[in-house]
């Protein structure tokens, strides 16, 4: 019994993937229209509403009409028969037929007055079964033969019983074509004289007139119930057009005001409720294109501010470091404080002109006038170039795993090196004299390039903040390779400049890992990085990531590109 259980699940489940499969195509789009659309959730939740409606209000409708049909030609029939009967008892109670010959001529007489008295010409009469023989009673006499095969044995022994003047049944009626008919057959009682006995008086009545009447009230509904559907499903959509018009104006709004078009407003929609929106949606769209001017009008003047300010310390940066250079080169009849002085001042300069380096570059970003000087480049080479010349400077060892990417692909070299020359710096001032691995890896559609360390890695908190500007994650360490606070943010402005993303994963005690990943071409606006964030084996628990999922999207740039020759 469990076993017959257990196949017929398994049979209906395959049942049931077999129409999802079959509908899918057809059912697929609608579901997702019916996830977005409010507009088509309205509409077939009202359609179906009102198609229950027509449906319930048809079966009732109809159900009435048979009814009554019905019962009406029930009662045409009884009273009928009722009339015809008695017509025919009159002329038996007149007649004083004694012999077969006289009885045989009074029975035809009965069947063609019943067929006159009546609006039926179905009449069979024979004698009532359960009498004693009688030579000279008449045999049975029928019109059609069809009304031999619709008397039933139940009808025929109610009218036997004589409990009631009348009896019915609701008859079919096979016809001579072969088609069918329904009726009504009406069972009475009637006594011939000379000892006859008793005669039962079947008459049929034929209602199919009745049926094809009720055909006709059936097409007429159904044809008058689709129409009706047709009508409100073109009002309600209608309707919903008129209803989710301010909807629509407010979401194009919207979208043109996210598109940057700051003039878009919402038009009035003459109704006072939706005229209420417009007014404050509008008013909220003048007070943030305000609001946007003065942080425009405030974001370029302290874009200028540090332009200007940096080309202006340019100058007497200049002269501090000619005059720390000379001052250096006279250094040797000083004393050993005044000369560690001089070795300060020297360091010093040197990162006072990587900082205002730095923040040029930072305005350059910030005021879009970034300029890409692109060249095939071959990014294992280029990785290599970078980690041997930071090797002499490292106290650990640096491995360089090249498993891909060896083919040239259009980048601006010297950014691509900032950005490797950062990841890698910032590994050996935070790898704990750890070995830092450097991992090379290509696919169809990206190349990417991961830095990990096995230092003392970063909180979540921390990694959120990894490539904000003058950030750090433990102000209180000591640098090993100088820097200004701005390396991870250039790095990742070089790395969006070209359609790539740069993410981090952190976690405290197991080190961090930074991923560059560039894709093949401008054609290319979506990619998989060949390379895993997490590090194998690692977790995030503790830690955090920077990244946005498996699927990669170019992020848009307005920068002019220009292809060295």
């Amino acid at each position: 019994m469990a076993s017959r259980r257990s196949r017929l699940g398994i049979a209906l489940r395959r049942l049931h993937l077999r129409w999802v499969r079959a509908t899918e195509p057809v059912l697929g789009g609608f579901r997702a229209r019916w996830r977005r659309s409010l507009m088509v959730r309205t509409m077939t939740i009202t359609g179906l509403v009102t198609g229950f409606m027509v449906l319930i209000a048809g079966v009732f409708i109809l159900t009435s009409i048979s009814g009554d049909l019905y019962s009406s030609r029930k009662d045409q029939a009884l009273q009928d028969s009722a009339r015809a009967t008695l017509a025919a008892q009159r002329l038996i109670d007149a007649s004083d037929a004694s012999d077969r010959g006289g009885l045989s001529l009074l029975a035809a007489s009965v069947r063609r007055t019943v067929q006159d008295a009546s609006s039926s010409q179905l009449v069979y009469l024979r004698r009532e079964p359960g009498q004693a023989p009688n030579s000279d009673a008449p045999p049975a006499t029928t019109s059609k033969n069809l009304l031999l095969d619709a008397v039933s044995p139940e009808l025929s022994e109610a009218v036997a019983s004589g409990a009631e003047p009348q009896y019915f049944q609701a008859v079919t009626f096979a016809e001579e074509d072969g088609s069918s008919a329904p009726g009504i057959l009406v069972a009475s009682r009637l006594s011939f004289p000379a000892g006859a006995g008793t005669y039962d008086l079947f008459i049929g009545y034929n209602l199919g007139d009745t049926q094809n009447t009720l055909s006709f009230v059936q097409r007429t509904l159904l044809i008058t119930a689709a129409a009706m559907m047709a009508f409100i499903g073109i009002l309600v959509w209608i309707m919903s057009r008129i209803v989710f018009r301010p909807l629509r104006a407010a979401a194009d709004t919207s979208r043109r005001l996210a598109a940057g078009e700051s003039d878009a407003r919402m038009p009035l929609q003459n109704d006072e409720h939706f005229d209420v929106l417009s007014e404050g949606f509008n008013d909220m769209a003048d007070t943030l294109q305000a609001r946007i001017q003065e942080l425009d009008e405030l974001s370029e003047m302290q874009q200028r501010f540090v332009s200007d300010v940096s080309h202006e310390l340019r100058t007497p940066l200049t002269t501090i470091r000619l005059a720390s250079q000379v001052i250096q080169g006279s250094s040797d009849g000083l004393e050993p404080g005044q000369q560690r002085a001089v070795e300060v001042l020297g360091t010093q300069v040197e990162r006072f002109e990587l900082l205002l380096g730095d923040l040029l570059e930072i305005s350059r970003y910030d005021a879009g006038r970034v300029t890409l000087e692109t060249e095939p480049t071959n990014l294992v080479a280029l990785v290599g170039e970078v980690v041997d010349g930071l090797q002499t400077l490292a106290a650990q060892h640096i491995e360089v795993r090249a498993l891909g990417g060896y083919a040239p692909i259009e980048v601006d070299p010297r950014r691509i090196r900032r950005i490797v020359s950062n990841l890698v710096g910032n590994a050996i001032e935070h790898g704990e004299e750890h070995a830092i691995l450097v991992t090379i890896d290509s696919n169809a559609s990206a190349i990417a390039i991961s830095v990990r360390d096995w230092g003392i890695g970063m909180t979540a908190a921390d990694t959120e903040h990894v490539f904000d500007r003058f950030w750090r994650a433990d102000p209180s360490r000591k640098r090993t390779l100088g820097g200004t606070g701005l390396g991870l943010a250039i790095a990742q402005e070089d790395a969006a400049v070209h359609g790539g993303i740069l993410e981090a994963w952190s976690s405290p005690g197991a080190g961090s890992n930074f991923r560059l990943t560039l894709p093949r071409g401008e054609h290319v606006t979506s990619f998989v990085s060949p390379l895993p964030l997490v590090p194998e084996g690692a977790t995030t628990d503790g830690g955090d990531v920077r990244s946005t999922g498996g699927w990669l999207r170019r992020p848009g740039r307005r920068i002019r590109k220009e292809k060295r020759r």
